[in-house]
């Protein structure tokens, strides 16, 4: 076993408190010797997601961040508090994902494998300056791929790939994406080229439109333009793209698809009471828009909204499919995968309210990443 760990190293963790707060603090941690077949990662790189921030501020008010003695808290307003009472007390680690070196590593030969090597990892506790893994668990990354170009190799990538699985699964042949210009849409763009399939993106401004036919989307649509029902419906019938993923969730837009998917499939066909017979389907699976997610009934009755996650599509698919997965995004973390960010911050910028303003706006296009040994 090589040895060249440190005794300590510091984390973040998300605290509820009694008194209705979430609490933000860096705390040192040990660092603990890595059993035989685990290794120990200076971590380098780890992106922040909206999944995480769920966790790192949950339902608080960051309006109200203030911070002291090192610690930075928002209230949760009293309405809320009940969403977050199991977390009452106990301090949460933070990130779900991330890549660095292994600096030490357990004897057995898989852990001896990935000693010095870059490795990218999707096992939660990632902001923090050292992580210890599974070999089995890490994704070792291709010569000259760096940490920062394999930190967002897990939650972004596997979860169009989960889309995609979904989409064959369910019979369909196409796809309706929204906030489609965002770091896992510009994704699904070059993946959905590659494969084969139709996609139909929607945007919020012309601006976004633009990038996305710049990387070689053909159908976009913008939901702030005039004749965007239209627009849409058209593209639809284009593609045949009849499910739709939703990272909005709040709002008409779910809604607004839906009538869309039944006008293109209503097109040049006799009226029926009871609406078309083509299956449509509409899965949210983000919260951009926390509001509740608003449908005018106007799209016959084939049709279903429900939520989805990529967790419990990786239980369902199994270990062959995840391993098959897996490799596929380490083929290509350089083109169809590869990620851009926005800004490059440390573990103690996560704690200044001024910056904690500036990546909780979940801006489409917007990534940052979480250097934490720097």
């Amino acid at each position: 076993m090589t040895k060249s760990r440190p005794e300590t190293g510091l984390q973040l963790f998300s605290t509820v408190t009694d008194e209705g707060r979430i609490e933000l603090s860096l705390r040192p941690v040990p660092v603990p010797q890595p059993g035989d077949d685990e290794v120990i990662i200076r971590v380098e790189a780890s992106p922040i997601n909206p999944s995480d921030l769920g966790l790192l501020l949950s339902v608080a008010d960051a309006t109200q961040l203030t911070t002291a003695n090192g610690v930075t808290s928002a209230p949760i307003p009293l309405h809320l508090q009940r969403l977050v009472a199991a977390r009452k007390g106990t301090p949460l680690p933070i990130g779900n994902e991330g890549a660095g070196t292994v600096i030490e590593a357990g004897a057995a030969p898989a852990a001896q494998a990935l000693l010095g090597k870059t490795v990218s990892l999707a096992g939660g506790q990632m902001y923090a300056q050292y992580r210890r893994a599974k070999a089995q668990d890490c994704l070792e990354l291709p010569a000259g791929v760096s940490a920062e170009a394999g930190a967002s190799s897990f939650v972004n990538p596997m979860t169009t790939l989960g889309m995609i699985g979904t989409m064959r699964k369910e019979g369909f042949s196409g796809l309706v994406h929204t906030a489609a210009a965002s770091n896992l849409g510009q994704m699904l763009v070059k993946l959905t080229q590659a494969e084969g399939i139709p996609l139909v993106n929607i945007v919020r401004s012309e601006a976004q439109a633009k990038l996305l036919r710049g990387i070689g989307a053909t159908h976009v649509v913008d939901s702030t333009a005039d004749g965007f029902p239209a627009a849409l419906s058209h593209a639809i019938e284009q593609t045949g793209a009849f499910l739709a993923f939703d990272a909005i969730g709040g709002g008409r837009l779910a809604g607004q698809i839906l009538q869309a998917m039944e006008t293109a499939a209503g097109r040049d066909k006799p009226y029926n009471v009871y609406g078309t017979t083509q299956k449509k389907q509409v899965y949210i699976y983000g919260g951009l828009n926390t509001g509740p997610t608003e449908l005018t009934r106007s799209f016959g009755f084939s049709w279903n909204v429900g939520g989805w996650l990529l967790t419990p599509y990786l239980q369902a698919a199994g270990s062959t499919e995840i391993a098959r997965m897996r490799q596929f995004v380490r083929d290509h973390i350089r083109d169809i995968f590869a990620s851009t960010y926005t800004a490059r911050i440390s573990l103690h910028d996560v704690l200044n309210p001024a910056m904690i303003a500036k990546f909780y706006q979940r801006a489409t296009g917007e990534k940052y990443l979480i250097t934490p040994a720097a």
